[in-house]
């Protein structure tokens, strides 16, 4: 079903009912959970949708009458169970929330759109994957070149690049975007160049002007240009871009100062791989039930900022020799050195999933239970860059033909 569709509502016999119908039609779209008492309500067409893939019962309210109406709900408490379920099946979900004690309430209960939780804007811990990264994309298509944008609410990462279809497809399939935006007038562009198994929705043509894009994104970033982040040349990178964010500003994500840089995907740093190239490699999924992909051999990652890390690595193989050397620099200090590797391992599995953590503190949504996990992360990371730190002080005045001299971490020296 399209964004612009809504079936018309039968007769409002009730209103609550009057209520939940002016609520819908904001986010016609979307799937509406609608909190009465302690159940979230789905109604109507959303009521077939929601009992589908939910496999929950299907009812009817007003039974034989007028306003007769499809009804399927749940109770509140089983949020988490059943969002996850509904955002991966596709469905934005519309979450209607109760702004007011129902017990002091005169007459209606005050209720409200809290949230809009789609399939590439979510913080909720049981939509996400831990050792993936959930990207939103948005797509403009220009004269002569096409920009790309991907955005992970989730750690803040924020991406930019431009060029042609053939690049643009490269990333789409490398990135894996959960869901992708485009303008309703380049719907058939879109499935023509990368076809309908994407995850979509289309926003009105205004929303990719390049005024409007600019003003958007030097507003949030606070700067009166784009150029210090070496991006203000992509003309239509920078117009995706904006598009991102103005589409978390509709789906109610306000507070967004986690999202700090705008990175710049640079063509000639990567050997970008086709679709063809990662499935038959199988560097990311299987090509048959049962099969292990590369990613499963090489991940032995401690932490899902790790996981992510790598994933990313797999299917973005460096061409700067430099940058390459430098990983193998690393990677080989650490086989040499087994105290070194045992004493950061010891540090890294206290440290929870640092890079979400920070974002919910940054968006408003962190629980109690989440800030002690930040505060023991926090607190496993002094240790590590102590270690760090004495482990080069000790090679930066380590004999060549006597052993590693101990050294305080401490020393200014180092």
């Amino acid at each position: 079903m399209g964004p612009d569709h809504f079936t018309a509502a039968p007769v409002i016999d009730t209103p609550l009912m009057k209520q939940y119908y002016q609520l819908k039609q904001q986010y016609p779209g979307a799937v509406l959970l609608f909190r009465v008492g302690d159940f979230y309500e789905t109604f109507g067409e959303d009521a077939v949708t929601a009992s589908r893939i939910l496999d929950i019962t299907l009812t009817k309210r007003g039974a034989g009458t007028p306003s007769e109406v499809p009804l399927a709900g749940f109770p509140h408490h089983s949020l988490d169970t059943y969002l996850p379920k509904l955002v991966r099946a596709g469905q934005r979900v519309a979450i209607c929330d109760q702004l007011e004690d129902p017990k002091q309430a005169k007459g209606l209960v005050k209720r409200g759109i809290t949230e809009l939780v789609t399939p590439g804007v979510s913080l909720h811990d049981n939509v996400l994957e831990r050792r993936a990264n959930n990207y939103l994309a948005a797509i403009h298509f220009g004269k002569t070149e096409a920009g790309i944008s991907f955005l992970d609410i989730s750690t803040g990462e924020f991406l930019v690049a431009q060029g042609d279809i053939g690049y643009l497809g490269k990333l789409m399939q490398n990135f894996g975007p959960a869901e992708v935006l485009f303008c309703k007038k380049s719907r058939g562009d879109f499935e023509r160049h990368f076809g309908p198994d994407f995850c979509t929705y289309a926003l009105d043509e205004w929303v990719f002007g390049p005024d409007y894009a600019h003003d958007t994104l030097t507003r949030h970033f606070r700067t009166t240009s784009l150029k210090g982040f070496g991006v203000d040349n992509l003309r239509e990178g920078v117009i995706a871009a904006g598009c991102i964010l103005h589409y978390l500003a509709e789906t109610k994500h306000a507070d967004l100062g986690h999202i700090a840089s705008l990175g710049r995907l640079e063509e000639d740093k990567y050997v970008w791989l086709d679709r063809f190239t990662v499935r038959n490699l199988e560097l990311i999924q299987a090509q048959h039930p049962g099969g292990v992909p590369l990613i499963d051999v090489l991940d032995q990652t401690l932490t899902p900022m790790g996981a992510r890390l790598l994933r990313k690595w797999v299917v973005l193989p460096l061409k700067e020799v430099g940058q390459i050397q430098r990983r193998l620099d690393t990677v080989g200090a650490l086989v040499a050195d087994e105290d070194l590797l045992a004493d950061l391992t010891q540090h890294l599995r206290q440290i929870n999933d640092l890079e979400r953590l920070i974002s919910k503190v940054a968006v408003r949504r962190v629980n109690p239970r989440e800030l002690l996990q930040l505060a023991r992360a926090l607190e496993a990371v002094a240790p590590m860059r102590a270690r760090l730190a004495a482990w080069r002080c000790a090679r930066k005045f380590r004999p060549k033909s006597s052993p590693t001299r101990r050294c305080s971490p401490t020393r200014a020296a180092c």
